[in-house]
Formats: structure tokens, C-alpha cells, sequence
């Protein structure tokens, strides 16, 4: 259990997502997302430099990935800094945070930027050299893509692995996984509800180049699909015989986030009401079996609970990682809640998945539900690539 890793009451923000291939596709996400949160910062009156260390979640390979982590915090604003280089797939964020409430705890540094940034659209195709090749032909693999369609150790596409945990987990049937998806939609639109109230307490503006001379803005997520029963009963499984249509499973994105992780003293000097508190407690990891990666999402949350010395009874909010929708299917099972009630206000599921600022997004939510229900306990869980999964407990006070 962590005493001393704190986050800042709106120390944080998330960019809107956008699917893949939309506004964002060309832009380079270390310069974007360094560039977004030199502009949040400036918002805040907070000076990049008095940051001791930056933590960079980014997954996909860009140009100039070998220096991506000092040059972030360079191009920032906090040229002075050192950086760390993370990239874990959908747990990218988590791991992030957990990276930093771990040195703070210890007392390595005070102060740290966590940045998330990715962009899945046009992924880089890298080929290696290959002598034993026929005519020495090149390796070659596409970030995105490839990776989507097989794990090397798994040997199957991503989808086949929820399909997996669906037969392990036995009754989850196509219905259900439609009831969930439908479900996520409609929490999502209670976070557009009021001219966006929700999305607003967190979500920042991105500034990219709609062409060389015109700049433009996005403010909003792009390329929601709208989610009806109807709908989503007239499409078929993916995979035949599975419960997954396309409605039921995530789309890749694009998009940033930021999370500021400090001491309690500093943390309330950074926030934007001094009443409300936000202590990380605990970080929680685990490994599926071979290509069942849902099921890695129970262990690394019951770790994160019994870290945090918290029954999952006491834990007002849940929010999820959710590529497909037996993720959560499983995983509200294995904890005995109600799958229903899980992941207000939206979740990859709907709006996308980046990979590194996935689970940003989704722990800057549960935050936010928090203190709108005036504290208490929450729990942020996903899986990642390789059958495995992360999770984070966090408690706010208000």
C-alpha cells in the first residue's frame, strides 16, 4: 500500500480520442501530446520545470523513438529533466502512474508528469534484416496491425482471446456482450449530457495541422459510432461461432493524456480545490493463461484490493479497459458486482483505445465520478497484450 503518492485535484487532463485514420493521423503524437500539455499547463499557471522527472507511456514506435522521453520533456517545456521510456501496451498508464507513485513513495523525486501519448493511426512498417531469407527477403511487421492479429506467443489475433475467456467463463452468449456494449453507449452519452458537463471537468483541446497553413481544434471525441439493441442485434460475430460483433469490441485511436503524480503537501498546493484529495493506493498486476487475456484483469485487481487493504463491497466506482465486452463480462463475475453499473461515464469500449492513454482517461474518469458521489474508494482495471492485466486503487476524499 502506497502512503505518500498523491495526484492533484484536476492535476490532469485527457485530449479528446479520435478513431483512427480521422483528424489526428498525421500528426506525430511526442510532439503533439508534449505540445498539448505545455498549452494545459499554461492554463494552470503551473511552469513545466518545477517537474523533477517525466514518465513517457508510449507504444507504438514513432520517429525519433529512441530519444522519445527526454525529447518529450524537452519539447514541454522541462528541458532540465530526465525521463523514462514506458511502453506496455493497454496497461501503458497504469504502469505509468504506478512507476511514479512508486518513487515518490520511496523518496527518488517529488514531483512527476506522467505522459501518455500514441498514435495508432498510420504505424510504422519495420522490416529487419533476414540472411536466411530467401534471396536474404526482410522481416517485416506492422505496428498496429500485425499486432492486432497475432501474439507470437499466443498465436492467435486479439479477439480470439476473448472469445477464449467466453468459453472458460460459460453462459456469456452474444446478447449479453450486446447489452453491455448498448449499456457502455448510454454512460457514455450521460457524459455528453449538460453541453458535455462531465467530459469538461477533464477533457482538453488538441491543436493540429489541418493542412501547412491552417491550424485547427479538436474539442470533442471523434468517430463515435452511435449504438442501438436494433443495431447491434443485426450484426454478426467476427469470428464464427463467437459472441463479439464489431459493436462489441473497441476501435483503435489516437489521442493523449497527462496525469500529475507528487507528495500530499505538493499535490495540494497543485490542486484546483484544496478540499478534495486523491491518494494512490495500490497498484495490482497478473497473467492470463495463453490467450486468455480478459481473465487477466481479475488477479491484477484483486492484488490492487488487497494491497489496498480495501473489500471490493467498499469500492464505489469501477472503471475498465474494455476492448471487448466479455472483459467486463468476466470480470464483474469474478468480483461479484453488477456489470451494469461499472464504467459511468464511458470507456474504451466506446470511445477508443490509443493504448497508452487508454487507462489515463479511464482513471481521470473514475476520479471524477468520485468526487461527484463525494468520495470514497476506486478501482481501474484493464487488460493488456500478452494475457496480461493492471490495476490501480485509488481513494479521494473530499
Amino acid at each position: 500500500m502506497y502512503t505518500k503518492a498523491y495526484i492533484p485535484y484536476r492535476g490532469y487532463y485527457s485530449s479528446p480520442f479520435v478513431r483512427w485514420q480521422g483528424s489526428l493521423q498525421n500528426e506525430h503524437p511526442v510532439k503533439l501530446g508534449a505540445a498539448t500539455a505545455n498549452r494545459w499547463l499554461g492554463t494552470k499557471n503551473i511552469d513545466p520545470k518545477i517537474f523533477e522527472y517525466l514518465v513517457l507511456g508510449l507504444t507504438v514506435g514513432q520517429l525519433h523513438n529512441f530519444y522519445a522521453a527526454p525529447w518529450a520533456a524537452a519539447l514541454m517545456g522541462a528541458e532540465d529533466i530526465p525521463a523514462l521510456h514506458v511502453p506496455q501496451a493497454c496497461s501503458t498508464a497504469t504502469t505509468s502512474v504506478n512507476e511514479a507513485s512508486m518513487a515518490i513513495e520511496v523518496g527518488l523525486y517529488n514531483k512527476a508528469f506522467c505522459l501518455m501519448v500514441d498514435r495508432l493511426s498510420n504505424a510504422p512498417h519495420t522490416i529487419w534484416p533476414n540472411p536466411a531469407g530467401s534471396g536474404g527477403t526482410v522481416i517485416s511487421e506492422n505496428w498496429s496491425l500485425d499486432n492486432f492479429g497475432s501474439d507470437p506467443w499466443g498465436k492467435v489475433a486479439m479477439i480470439q482471446t476473448a472469445e477464449n475467456v467466453v468459453k472458460v467463463a460459460g453462459g456469456i452468449t452474444k446478447e449479453d456482450c450486446d447489452a453491455v456494449a448498448l449499456r457502455r453507449y448510454e454512460q457514455y452519452l450521460d457524459a455528453l449530457a449538460d453541453d458535455r458537463k462531465f467530459q469538461k471537468n477533464y477533457m482538453f483541446p488538441v491543436e493540429y495541422m489541418k493542412s501547412k497553413k491552417e491550424t485547427a481544434v479538436i474539442s470533442e471525441d471523434e468517430g463515435i459510432t452511435p449504438t442501438t439493441k436494433e443495431g447491434l442485434a443485426k450484426l454478426k460475430p467476427v469470428l464464427e461461432g463467437g459472441t463479439h460483433s464489431f459493436g462489441a469490441q473497441t476501435h483503435p485511436a489516437d489521442g493523449n493524456c497527462a496525469i500529475i503524480v507528487t507528495t500530499r503537501e505538493k499535490a495540494k498546493e497543485l490542486s484546483s480545490d484544496k478540499g478534495v484529495e486523491i491518494q494512490i493506493l495500490s497498484y495490482g498486476f497478473g497473467r492470463a493463461k495463453k490467450a486468455h487475456m480478459a481473465m487477466a484483469v481479475y488477479p491484477a485487481s484483486a492484488m490492487a484490493l488487497k494491497n489496498a487493504g480495501v473489500d471490493i463491497k467498499d469500492v464505489k466506482v469501477v472503471k475498465t479497459h474494455n476492448p471487448f465486452a466479455a472483459n467486463d463480462l468476466y470480470l464483474a463475475k469474478e468480483l461479484k458486482i453488477d456489470v451494469m453499473k461499472m464504467n459511468n461515464y464511458g470507456s474504451s469500449l466506446v470511445y477508443g483505445h490509443p493504448q497508452a492513454p487508454t487507462a489515463g482517461r479511464g482513471i481521470i474518469e473514475m476520479i471524477e465520478e468520485l468526487v461527484l458521489l463525494g468520495g470514497g474508494y476506486g478501482l481501474f482495471a484493464g487488460c493488456a497484450a500478452g494475457d496480461t492485466g493492471a490495476a490501480l486503487m485509488v481513494k479521494v476524499s473530499c
